[in-house]
């Protein structure tokens, strides 16, 4: 009896590590529309205060991007800081970004466009996550250098680690 407790234990857990914490959805490579290409959490667990990081490619064949806004869920709060939202682009090299963060939105203006065929990792630190419910969904908008209108890039949703 303790041998088969213990296979079905392990045989939980395992199954449990091997389960996604985390969802993006994501277009073609040759698309011509800047889309998310992942997320991640850290710790990816039941902590209250995380990391969520977002990675959003602009192919080659798109227009330059002048600025990033990100709608975040009702059950999150920001960090008053700033300097808790970075973006980097694949290679660690950070650009340079002017931080404006209103109720649930955060705006990314880029002090230069953003060049296609570039992939953009987005950071935001000390996210306090409120108990109830079980996924945070964050929608995703661009603005094209030299346009007015914010077009959706797609969104990317966090789930609970158990």
């Amino acid at each position: 009896m303790k041998k088969i407790m213990m296979c079905a234990v392990v045989l939980a857990l395992a199954t449990t590590a091997l389960i996604p914490v985390n969802y993006a959805n994501a277009s073609a490579d040759d698309s011509q529309d800047p889309h998310i290409d992942g997320n991640a959490q850290f710790p990816p667990t039941r902590w209250h205060v995380v990391r969520h990081t977002f990675r959003v490619h602009i192919p080659k064949n798109s227009k330059e991007i002048s600025q990033l806004s990100i709608q975040v869920p009702t059950n999150i709060t920001l960090s008053n800081d700033v300097d808790d939202i970075n973006v980097e682009d694949k290679n660690g090299r950070k650009i340079n970004t002017n931080v404006s963060v209103n109720d649930k939105t955060i705006l990314l203006a880029f002090t230069e466009p953003v060049t296609p065929d570039t992939q953009l990792e987005i950071d935001l630190k000390n996210v306090k996550r409120r108990t109830g419910g079980n996924s945070y969904f964050y929608r995703l908008f661009a603005k094209f250098a030299g346009a007015s209108t914010e077009v959706p890039i797609g969104g990317a949703s966090f789930r609970i680690g158990y």
